[in-house]
């Protein structure tokens, strides 16, 4: 059955108004809890959502920026209660972010690594906490550098750790649909893109399929496809 030509004039519109928004960095416009968490609204709302129902022990995130979501999956571990942790990884943590995260009432949570998270030596540090930890519900967020190099090699390292019924999430998916002018300045784009690593990983790993409920029903997302559930061990 074809989609109604509302429903397609619906998504054109939204897409549009994704684009604008974006134009005028509409992201950098929030903050949680005191710290940018550049991020939409609507993924912020989709994230909770997720948190509340799998409650991890471990929520990994690639790429740190300003920590804002380090406070926000904190903040919410802290609501479920129990010893659940954040670790936040990023190849350049600058002085003035660190000293603002390491400050914030939230911090007791949180544990950084600095470095690329395809690192090998990264890698075999994120291993050694979550066996340390007995972590036993891992959620992953990836959101560094968004080629289609790198997001495959974080989806192929950081999948492992996702435990069934968890997340792994590939945000700013929503690369692919934009004008390329949109990125002319960075390294991806249309064609170049966590879409094309998402699409790429889910033809040869069975463990996760794209939730697509999420999606449709947020409408405006940074990662259209990108919301990843573990179906199996």
């Amino acid at each position: 059955m074809s989609e109604p030509a509302e429903d397609r004039g619906f998504e054109e519109l939204t897409r549009e108004w994704f684009a604008r928004a974006s134009a005028r960095k509409y992201s950098y416009n929030f903050t949680w809890l005191g710290r940018p968490i550049i991020q939409f609204p609507q993924d912020i709302v989709a994230l909770q959502e997720i948190v509340w129902s799998v409650q991890p022990d471990l929520i990994i995130e690639t790429g740190i920026a300003r920590g804002g979501s380090l406070i926000f999956y904190a903040s919410m571990l802290q609501l479920i209660g129990g010893n659940g942790e954040v670790l936040g990884i990023d190849v350049d943590i600058r002085e003035h972010n660190r000293a603002e995260i390491v400050r914030h009432p939230l911090f007791h949570r949180i544990r950084m690594i600095e470095g690329s998270s395809v690192d090998p030596a990264v890698v075999r540090q994120v291993e050694d906490f979550v066996r340390a930890r007995n972590k036993r519900h891992v959620m992953v967020v990836l959101d560094s550098l968004h080629t289609h190099e790198h997001v495959p090699a974080e989806m192929k390292l950081y999948s492992s750790f996702v435990t069934k019924g968890s997340y792994l999430v590939a945000l700013d998916t929503i690369i692919e649909d934009m004008p390329p002018a949109f990125s002319a300045d960075r390294p991806w784009g249309p064609g170049n893109s966590p879409r094309t690593a998402v699409e790429q990983f889910l033809k040869h790993n069975r463990r996760f399929e794209a939730d697509r409920a999420i999606p449709d029903k947020l409408l405006i997302t940074v990662a259209p496809g990108g919301y990843l559930r573990c179906v199996s061990d």
